[in-house]
Formats: structure tokens, sequence, C-alpha cells
């Protein structure tokens, strides 16, 4: 290891330290993750300054940095499962789910499957302005790979049609799916868990002291589970820290302004869509802007984590202790939005690609039927997208292949694809909590006086 590798790692240590103190300071948590978002930009802006990109120092300093940013995200992913399976069940033990159980599910699919085809439509329409065409962009050598890749990965795909597909989302083992080892593990675990809740149910109405020994059973492991969950947010300022220091250090800036025009687009779609969600915040009475400033500290991990199913734990308890949704349906929003409507991955991203695509085949983009077709074939499209890194690509697979695209090209977007998930995952996390606090407001199961607190915090995670 070299002076410039270890005295890298010793800025980092600085930095770790400074949040620290900052954290003996009682300085608030929201303060305290922006502050290292910033940390982290600066960090990266100098190690990517006096290094490079392709340099020997940055490829043997980025494993250490890794070790605090990216297993922060995997202590993440740890407990993701876990916590989907356990916050679905416990959702059916509250006296007010089963009333209002169907009522709830329909309007979150509603809105993260609306959303999503709202998505696909301000996607084609960012594509078509600004004049986007695949065959334009100049393909290197990480393109063509990455390219190739893909096209594997959709030959696998191909056999399976649309009944094989949907076949795919029950868990024949959910063990085995608790461990997110398959693409829809979460929609998997999702179902076992509706399954075992439905059961409760049941046996509330006939035998209620053993749905009461269940219950007691239950809440003792949401209780134990949201303990490790405090344990690993407090880790978040870390986190953030050393995630944005390698993201802005190992980006290309040569290939983001090559393909500037195809970045912008993107975060002009996202942009939309995020004011879309407020918009729906705004239309069940509640203030947009109180909402954003709640919603802030998760929407900034989401940023720079790009793991939906990282976000889930900030996500849930956000909606919770600082919006005033119920347990329920937070739990159920959160949950479900990790893999069903997904707008910024299963929605933007794939109808732009296909907008862009189209064209090299000889499609006109501005086919009304073709235009149509998208939208049905994305909104259709967005069950079962994993709430990790690569869920964009599945999503783009799976819509290249049912419009019968060339998928290969998707690869010619390889350079800049981080910086692009990064908003395309704040606008997924986002359309899950916009899901659980509409539901909440229609269901009544919102607490407005929590809402309109401005000063509320997550106090379990910064103590």
């Amino acid at each position: 290891m070299t002076f410039q590798v270890i005295a890298n790692i010793a800025v980092l240590l600085v930095f770790v330290g400074v949040l620290y103190f900052l954290k003996q300071k009682h300085i608030k948590f929201s303060n305290r993750v922006f502050i290292a978002l910033g940390l982290g930009i600066a960090l990266g802006l100098v190690l990517h300054l006096i290094y490079g990109t392709e340099s020997e120092v940055l490829s043997q300093t980025m494993p250490w940095y890794n070790i605090l940013g990216t297993g922060y995200v995997k202590l993440l992913q740890m407990i993701a499962m876990p916590l989907v399976f356990i916050s679905i069940l416990i959702a059916f033990t509250k006296l007010t789910i089963g009333k209002n159980l169907g009522k709830m599910a329909a309007i979150i699919l509603a809105v993260l499957i609306g959303t999503t085809a709202l998505a696909a439509a301000v996607g084609i329409g960012s594509a078509v302005v600004f004049d986007l065409d695949a065959s334009q962009i100049l393909q290197g050598e990480a393109e063509v790979a990455r390219g190739e890749a893909i096209t594997a990965r959709s030959e696998e795909m191909a056999g399976k049609a649309l009944p094989d597909q949907i076949l795919d989302l029950f868990p024949a083992n959910p063990f085995f799916d608790l461990t997110g080892a398959r693409s829809t593990s979460t929609i998997a675990v999702v179902i076992f868990a509706a399954f075992l809740g439905f059961a409760y149910l049941k046996i509330n109405r006939k035998q209620p002291e053993v749905a009461a020994t269940v219950k007691k059973g239950v809440d003792a492991i949401y209780a134990l589970i949201m303990e490790v969950v405090k344990i690993v947010l407090r880790l978040t300022p870390y986190g953030i820290l050393a995630l944005m220091a390698r993201t802005v250090a190992m980006s290309d800036f040569g290939a983001i302004y090559n393909l500037g025009k195809f970045v912008i687009a993107s975060y002009v779609a996202l942009g939309i869509m995020f004011i879309v969600h407020l918009i729906i915040i705004a239309l069940t009475g509640l203030s947009p802007l109180t909402y954003l400033k709640k919603a802030s500290e998760v929407l900034l991990f989401a940023f720079t984590s790009r793991s939906s199913a990282g976000a889930l734990p900030l996500n849930i308890q956000t909606q919770t202790q600082k919006m005033g949704v119920s347990d329920g349906v937070a739990n159920f929003a959160a949950s479900f939005g990790l893999s069903i409507g997904q707008n910024g991955c299963a929605g933007v991203y794939p109808a732009m690609l296909a907008i862009m695509i189209a064209p090299t085949v000889g499609i006109n983009p501005l086919d009304p039927t073709f235009i149509a077709t998208v939208i049905v074939v994305v909104a259709i499209s967005s069950f079962g997208v994993a709430g990790v890194g690569g869920g964009a690509t599945f999503a783009a697979i799976i819509v290249l292949s049912a419009l019968d695209l060339p998928v290969a090209l998707a690869g010619v977007l390889i350079s800049v694809e981080p910086l692009i998930d990064m908003g395309r995952t704040a606008l997924n996390v986002n359309g899950s909590m916009t899901a659980g606090v509409t539901a909440a407001r229609a269901l009544g199961e919102l607490d407005t006086e929590v809402f309109n607190d401005t000063h509320q915090q997550l106090e379990e995670v910064t103590h």
C-alpha cells in the first residue's frame, strides 16, 4: 500500500471523525446527512482532480472506501428482506387493516402503476423533445461489452412467455426468496407474508386466544428487527460520505459531457415526475412543501446509495414517524414499491430507451400506436423489478424484448448509468412514499398533526 493510498484513507477517517464529533454535539440527524453529502462530494472532486479515474492510486483506494460505503449498503440489504416480510405480516395484525385491506391495496397499486404509466409517457416526451437517438451515440469497448451481456441476458429470458413471468412472482420456496436470490424475490416474499397474514385474520376470528399469542410473537420479532434497523440507520452519514466520495471520484466526466443530452433529458423527465408526485400530495389536501421537507433524508439516501431496497427501513420510518402514516399502510406501500411501479427504473428509463432505439430499426417513435404500446408494456412490465442495482437493466430488457427492439443498444449508456441511476432510485422511493401518504389520507389513517409538525424527527435513529 502506497503512501498516497494511506493518505486518502486517512482523509476519509478524518471526515468520519468530524461527523462523529457533530453527533456528539447533538447536531440534527438530517443536518449531519447533508453535511456528509457535501463532504463526500468535496472529497470525491479532490481525488478526481488529483488522480483521475484511471489512476492506480484510486483503484487501490476505493476498495477501502467501499468497506464503509458498500458495507453500509450491504447492511441495509441484509435487513431489507426480513423487514419486508415482518412489515407485511405485522400490518395484518393491526386492528384497522382487516376492514381496509382491499381498499388500501387498490389505492397503493393504483398510484404505483398509474404513476409508472405516466412516467413512461413523460420519458417518451423527454426523449422526443431532446431528439435522442441511440445510433448517434459512440460506442467504446465498455459499451459493446455491456451490450453483449445484456443481449445474453435477454436470450435467457426470451423463452418465457407472460404467463411464465407471472408464475415467477410466486414463492415456490419462500425461504429461498428471503435470501433475495431472484429478481422477483421481493414480491414473492410479500405474497408469502400476505398468505400468513390472511391466515392470522382467520385464526383471529375463530381462535382469538391463539391469535393473541401469534400477534405477541410477531410484535416481538418486529421489535427485534426494528432495533437492528435503528442500529444500521445510525451509520447513514458515514455511509453517504463514502458512497458520494467514491461516486464523484470515479465518475467519467468526459463521458458525462459527451452524453450530456441524455443525462439532461433523463433528469428533466425525473424532475417532472417528482412534480407529479407533489401534485398528487397536494390533491389530497396536504402541503407538498411539508412533504418534501420530511422526505428529504430518505430521498438523499436513495440518491446516494442507488438502492431502493437499502432505503426501505428509512422509507418506512419516515412515513410512520414524520408523515403520520399508519404502520400497516406504510409497510405495504414501502414493500410493494420495491418491486411494483418503480417510476424511475421501470417507467422513465425503459420508455426513453424504446424511443431512442426505435429509429435504428425503422420504427417511427412518434407513431401514436407505438407510443401507446410502449406505455402499456412498461406499466405491465413494472411488476417484479428488483429494487437493487441492475433493476433498471432488468426492466429495460423486458420492455425492449416485448417490443422486439435490439436490447444490445441499451449498453451505450453504461458510462453515465451511475449518475442517472441516483435520480431514478430517488424517484422510485418517492413514488412508494407518495402511494403510502395518498392511501393513508384516503383511508383516514394519516395523523395530520404529525404530518404538519415540521419539527418531527426520526428520534429512534438519531439517539
